[in-house]
């Protein structure tokens, strides 16, 4: 999970979305992962830490931006019995919560919180919600068979 997570973010990055006000990170489709399996959940945590690292954030933004997939994850994957259009909800509050406090803070944008929150969740829903909704429909006919391996 923390391979492909990696990978992921490494891709998004050469194309300049993941990071940034904007970010649309593909890894971030993965946070829907954890709707089938918890081993899922410090995947994302350690692909996130070790993404956050390669494509240069702050020490902060490694931490608490890591620190709101791992949430984000965890409640996934206590909601996933609720109903599967509730998986992509948390990792995208999370990330709106904690991610422009972050960026607002390490990086000096001190009047821009409503507009960070605004791209951040842009990013999140586009990232989690369309993409991780696409990814859980096509693993769902499967995931039994995936997941148990």
């Amino acid at each position: 999970m923390a391979a492909m997570y990696v990978v992921l973010t490494w891709l998004a990055n050469i194309f300049g979305l993941a990071n940034g006000a904007i970010q649309v990170r593909f890894s971030e489709a993965l946070t829907i992962l954890p709707y089938f399996t918890p081993a899922a959940i410090p995947g994302l945590f350690v692909g996130c830490i070790i993404s956050n690292t390669i494509t240069g954030a702050a020490v902060w933004d490694i931490l608490f931006g890591s620190l709101a997939t791992l949430i984000g994850a965890f409640f996934t994957y206590k909601l996933r019995h609720i109903s599967k259009w509730l998986a992509p909800l948390p990792p995208i509050l999370a990330n709106i919560l904690v991610v422009p406090q972050v960026l607002r803070i390490v990086y000096g944008a001190p009047d821009s919180i409503w507009y960070l929150t605004a791209t951040v969740g842009i990013g999140e829903v586009i990232s989690c919600g369309i993409l991780g909704m696409i990814l859980l429909f096509a693993l769902q006919k499967n995931a039994n068979q995936i997941f148990q391996s």
